[in-house]
């Protein structure tokens, strides 16, 4: 719990320094780039986490590696990631902005499954439906997963909400009831 608060506090600081720079989107692509690459390579990870690397030469690396392909600002708050120890909340403080970025944008991420894969016309217009139906004025982005077994059908998970119309489900639920009507 406590990693996660810190990742947060990390993850508010680097949105306000995007947000002066005028570019919040860019950044938070960027830095999910750093944190998976991270998260990707064991060597990279293992170097970050050494203790036998001092913190200078983990700043100096980060320093020689994004310091051409990366706002100052933000090589900068790598740096003090790796000063402060923190390095290794890279993913967690990466899915923070990113859920503080879809708050501030007003975005929803919703985890639709479906048994066939959807084009992307079949994708607008769910988004444009969920929208329509979460209302409130937030935009919700799916996040589509292809699951055969549900046979057809959707099911949506916004948050704690899910909404099963599934072919499966429909079916184990007319299954139960000619079973209790006999």
């Amino acid at each position: 719990m406590r990693e996660v608060s810190i990742a947060a506090n990390y993850a508010r600081a680097l949105l306000e320094l995007a947000r002066r720079a005028n570019a919040p989107g860019e950044w938070g692509v960027m830095f999910g780039d750093v944190a998976a690459a991270v998260e990707r390579d064991p060597r990279l990870k293992q170097f970050l986490d050494s203790p036998r690397v001092s913190e200078a030469r983990k700043r100096e690396i980060f320093g020689k590696a994004f310091g051409d392909r990366l706002p100052h600002l933000l090589v900068r708050f790598l740096q003090v990631l790796v000063r402060n120890r923190r390095q290794m909340l890279l993913s967690a403080i990466a899915v923070e902005y990113t859920r503080l970025l879809d708050d501030l944008e007003g975005r929803i991420h919703a985890d639709v499954t479906v048994a066939r894969p959807m084009d992307e016309a079949g994708q607008a217009a769910l988004a444009e439906r969920l929208t329509r139906i979460m209302g409130g004025g937030k935009r919700v982005t799916p996040v589509v997963r292809v699951f055969p077994a549900i046979m057809g059908g959707v099911i949506v998970r916004i948050g704690d909400t899910v909404a099963d119309g599934s072919v499966r489900t429909r079916l184990g639920r007319l299954r139960q009831l000619l079973a209790a009507a006999h």
